[in-house]
């Protein structure tokens, strides 16, 4: 249901879905750090919501925030691995 009309003629977008590679990259990642994907996922996001407080919640950095936070967060872990 990526589109759907609506009485007045007007049509919604329902925002699209993390693309399956982006998922099946985050769970290698973890696996191959020892961590939990699920622990690993709320790691990142603590990490994106303290990137989007920094700038003030501005729109539209939304994925730059997640990917700058996966980067730190796996820095993070491969340095406390190597410990």
């Amino acid at each position: 249901m990526a589109t759907k009309s609506e009485s007045s003629g007007k049509k919604t977008r329902r925002k699209a879905s993390t693309a399956p590679e982006l998922h099946t990259s985050a769970m290698m990642a973890a696996a191959s750090m020892g961590i939990d994907p699920d622990v690993r996922r709320q790691l990142v996001a603590a990490e994106a919501y303290f990137l989007a407080e920094r700038r003030g919640f501005a729109a539209g950095h939304e994925l730059e925030d997640w990917v700058t936070a996966e980067a730190a967060v796996d820095s993070r872990l491969q340095q406390m691995r190597v410990a």
